[in-house]
């Protein structure tokens, strides 16, 4: 009995070599075809026994593959920006080349380019409330990384939930008087009536971990100051569940942004620089970043599309 697929043939096609049976005769008892058998005398009498190996039928070329510099404009957009392969695919568009992001992410995934996330628990869909501009703005503090001449600086960041449109400010201390500086800021340079607020529950934010207990009166609490100058903006402030991050999860994700793409590629060396970096930054998120939550438009785009509740 033949050991190999190459003997196999060989057995087969011996008695021709031989001259002992014509090829049309071999076929009609041959369980292969007369056309299998002729490219197995032409292979053996080219290279011998080597010849009747089996070899893959897997085409050596695509007709729709892309260019290298397709690809290459790809992995340059990628080192550049960071962005998630959708991201990538509306960048390219802009630039006349359209690729689908399966196959994007196909080319980050062959170069170790792709990013590894810890596998998440699963739950089940939600259903999703559609707010319009100045409905919910989310703020947060974000420490910067690096001390500038030994003293650290703080990021303000307030993001319109519906639009994704942010306001950054720098400070050099988080202070109540900050906070109510920075909520002023916000509603005077945000182009729709802020209608909420939703903060975590530091101590510039409210004193209801903090106060109450200190209070002469537990039961009615003297009032953070925050709370009196969302009052005074006729704005509702709501306080995220303690330990629950994910509930600010809008304005979290923008520092995530803030940490990749520019503190983690900016350098500074001032204060004022710092400030005017982090308004380029800025300007560039609202105005240039697209974004998957928003299916592909920028911040700007998807503030002034919906015209509900704009400010006379």
């Amino acid at each position: 009995m033949p050991n190999s697929n190459q003997e196999e043939k060989y057995r087969w096609i011996k008695p021709i070599l031989e001259k002992k049976i014509k090829i049309k005769d071999l076929a009609l008892i041959c369980p292969f075809s007369e056309r299998s058998i002729k490219l197995w005398l032409s292979n053996y009498r080219k290279l011998g026994l080597g010849g009747l190996e089996n070899k893959s039928t897997r085409p050596r070329s695509n007709l729709n593959e892309k260019s290298i510099r397709t690809k290459e404009r790809v992995l340059e957009l990628r080192r550049e920006t960071d962005l998630c392969a959708l991201k990538l695919k509306w960048e390219l568009e802009d630039e006349g080349v359209y690729l689908h992001e399966r196959t994007i992410g196909k080319y980050l995934k062959q170069e170790g380019l792709t990013r590894k996330y810890r596998i998440r628990k699963q739950y089940p869909p939600k259903s999703k409330i559609e707010l319009k501009p100045g409905e919910l703005v989310e703020i947060d503090v974000k420490y910067v990384p690096d001390k500038i001449d030994g003293m650290r600086y703080y990021q303000f960041t307030a993001i319109d939930c519906a639009s994704r449109w942010r306001y950054l400010k720098i400070y050099n201390q988080q202070t109540n008087i900050d906070a109510l500086d920075f909520v002023k800021e916000t509603t005077e340079r945000f182009p729709y009536k802020i209608k909420a607020i939703k903060t975590d529950n530091g101590s510039i934010f409210t004193n209801r971990y903090t106060g109450y207990q200190k209070s002469t009166d537990p039961l009615n609490p003297r009032f953070h100051p925050f709370d009196l100058e969302c009052q005074r903006l006729e704005i509702i402030h709501y306080l995220i569940d303690p330990g629950k991050p994910a509930q600010n999860g809008h304005v979290e994700r923008s520092h995530g942004s803030d940490q990749q793409s520019f503190y983690d590629r900016i350098k500074y060396h001032s204060e004022e620089e710092l400030r005017y970096r982090i308004r380029l930054w800025n300007m560039y998120y609202n105005n240039n970043l697209k974004h998957c939550g928003l299916n592909g438009k920028t911040p700007h785009q998807a503030l002034y599309q919906k015209v509900q509740n704009v400010r006379t």
